[in-house]
């Protein structure tokens, strides 16, 4: 169950891409893609993941998404009257906003905004009503209306004080164009194979430097070491696994990377505070909630 690369395709008349889905339900898909996703949920119930965070969510649920940061939805029920549970999914790229926001000095707050989302967002109920009020308006609308629309909603969700982060930790990536195209390949690299033992020389030949230059331009541009990173991948894998299945913990430690139970625990307890088991235990209490 490794999360795997969605490729999200846009429109060749359109900047970023509104998918509105309606089904009988939301079955469990553990995925991250290059692109921001914002994702607002109506007349649906159920458990959400974001990287190593997992909560349930209700209707008018609204999220942000950072490039690459794995999640899922997973309903267990829809709301009151609602026939299907609905997905409205918002998709733009970091190169669209970002030229955006350096030739326009008005959008400075959303780089702020954007930054935050490298962890997850989940924004407040005052700031996702009026959002969805915004959103809802765009099913349909003209392409010049999808365009203002976006930005719009973007714009009001940064004046939300009451937004929560929702994974332990991001990667948001700093520097010159040419270095974050080198980290690019490296995380492309991590996020296939973290589960795998990591060569410090071979992921430097993928980036073109030498194993000391590749050590301080992920630590420069991500605030983390590459060991680091490699963890937090493994540590939010596991919750999935702990979340979804009944494999034995030494099973999950195993599936994510680490051959050695004991060393698991210890990694597991460092980042979220518990033992594997503990989270278990803790997880299903609440997806019984949810269901």
């Amino acid at each position: 169950m490794r999360p795997w690369l969605e490729t999200v395709v846009m429109p060749a008349d359109r900047s970023w891409l509104l998918f509105d889905r309606q089904l009988a339900s939301f079955p469990f898909n553990w995925h991250y893609h290059p692109e921001f996703e914002l994702t607002l949920t109506l007349g649906s119930e159920g458990m959400r993941f974001v990287g190593d965070h997992i909560a349930r969510y209700g209707d008018g649920d609204l999220v942000l998404v950072g490039p690459n940061l794995p999640h899922a939805w997973e309903s267990s029920r829809t709301v009151g009257a609602a026939p299907r549970h609905r997905a409205m999914v918002c998709w733009f790229t970091e190169a669209w906003i970002g030229a955006l926001i350096e030739v326009s000095p008005e959008l400075a707050p959303l780089r702020r905004l954007l930054d935050a989302a490298g962890s997850g967002l989940l924004f407040s109920p005052q700031a996702r009503e009026r959002a969805a009020r915004q959103l809802l308006a765009l099913v349909g609308a003209a392409p010049e209306r999808h365009w203002l629309g976006l930005i719009e909603t973007l714009l009001g969700l940064c004046a939300d004080a009451d937004r929560q982060t929702l994974a332990t930790s991001a990667i948001t990536p700093a520097g010159n164009s040419r270095e974050r195209q080198r980290l690019a390949q490296v995380l492309d690299w991590l996020n296939a194979h973290y589960t795998e033992p990591v060569a410090l020389e071979a992921l430097a030949a993928l980036a073109h430097v030498s194993p000391s230059q590749l050590q301080r331009l992920f630590k420069r541009s991500t605030r983390m070491s590459i060991s680091a990173y490699v963890t937090q991948r493994r540590i939010g894998h596991a919750c999935a696994l702990l979340a979804q299945g009944a494999l034995p913990v030494a099973q999950v430690g195993a599936r994510v990377g680490y051959a050695e139970p004991g060393y698991f625990t210890r990694q597991f307890r460092a980042a979220k505070g518990c033992t594997p088991s503990g989270y278990r235990a803790v997880m299903a209490r609440e997806i019984v909630g949810a269901g």
